[in-house]
């Protein structure tokens, strides 16, 4: 226990400089952008250059650039991401509107990805160079080439409007009722997981096979114990271990994948509250969404990383 808290310190204190540069990043490339928050704030309102200036003063955006970027850091040691400039609603107020929909499409997702990876990745390998394992190889194939946003297109034209198995856009929250909820969720969740669930069959059959082939499995099943008890109670604990760490670079995926999956549905998520926020010229929300994204994809890895270690013994006599 106290290998891994000295390690979770020492990832927390390496957290400190890559938010910062994360910070700087968004930053620097918000205030490059075309994006006028004086012009966006006007609404096509024809307003004046003395009115423009004035608002940019009142503001703070003719300030230096290094002025700027100290009062942005110190707004969010406070927890201010800052007001939208067209709904005058505090952004984090909005994020936190829009993220328990982008929270459940990535946690329905990577239940479903982890699930059939998991079902198809451990049946190819028991069935090695069978019929099954060729016919699971070539979907995983197809689907790690197949794009999230193009699954969602098919899925709405044949399971929603050809079938009506469910509904092609729109969203009801759980409170509402689990069943209209998860009709609703399926969906999205299936195009956004898919192509994860291809790519972590293909790990897991790999990380499985190389431990079947291990001289522990065979003295095993040898002195009588049965093959299923081996595989769940052995050979998972053990070849699982490389695919939980290429998991956390797959959440983030999903979390990526969620900003495109919920314009297509109509999802009011963040990755809707995003899209909106780049067509109307809202800079500061796409600077919190997008902090608020990133910031989430590092502490997703920094908690892969800490249960890699738990699992790993051999990794934690190293540390």
């Amino acid at each position: 226990m106290a290998v891994i808290i000295r390690m979770l310190v020492r990832r927390l204190l390496l957290l400190i400089p890559l938010l910062l540069g994360i910070i700087a990043f968004v930053f620097l490339v918000m205030r490059f952008s075309n994006n006028d928050p004086a012009v966006a704030y006007f609404q096509g309102a024809n307003p004046t250059e003395e009115q423009l200036h004035m608002f940019r003063q009142e503001n703070g955006l003719l300030d230096p650039l290094p002025v700027r970027y100290v009062h942005f850091v110190g707004d969010l040691l406070h927890g201010d991401l800052g007001t939208s400039v067209l709904t005058k609603a505090s952004v984090l107020q909005s994020i936190t509107t829009a993220m328990p929909l982008t929270f459940q499409l990535t946690v329905l997702g990577l239940l479903i990805a982890v699930v059939l990876a998991l079902l198809l990745g451990v049946t190819a390998a028991i069935f090695r160079d069978r019929w099954p394992d060729q016919a699971i190889r070539l979907v995983s194939l197809i689907g790690v080439a197949a794009p999230s946003f193009w699954l969602a297109l098919l899925m709405i034209q044949y399971a929603a409007v050809e079938r009506g198995w469910f509904p092609p856009s729109g969203y009801v929250n759980p409170a509402d009722g689990v069943g209209p909820w998860l009709r609703t969720m399926t969906l999205p969740a299936l195009a956004l997981s898919l192509p994860v669930a291809a790519q972590l069959t293909r790990i897991i059959r790999t990380s499985v096979v190389e431990e079947l082939d291990k001289d522990y499995v065979r003295t095993a099943i040898g002195s009588g114990l049965p093959p299923v008890v081996v595989v769940g109670r052995n050979v998972l604990r053990n070849a699982l271990i490389n695919p939980l760490t290429v998991l956390g670079l797959r959440i983030g995926y999903l979390l990526g994948g969620a900003v495109v999956i919920e314009q297509i549905f109509t999802l009011p998520g963040m990755g809707t509250l995003m899209i909106n926020a780049v067509r109307d010229g809202d800079p500061a929300v796409v600077q919190g969404v997008v902090l608020t994204i990133a910031i989430g994809f590092v502490v997703v890895n920094l908690v892969v990383d800490v249960l890699y270690l738990l699992v790993n013994p051999r990794l934690r006599s190293a540390a």
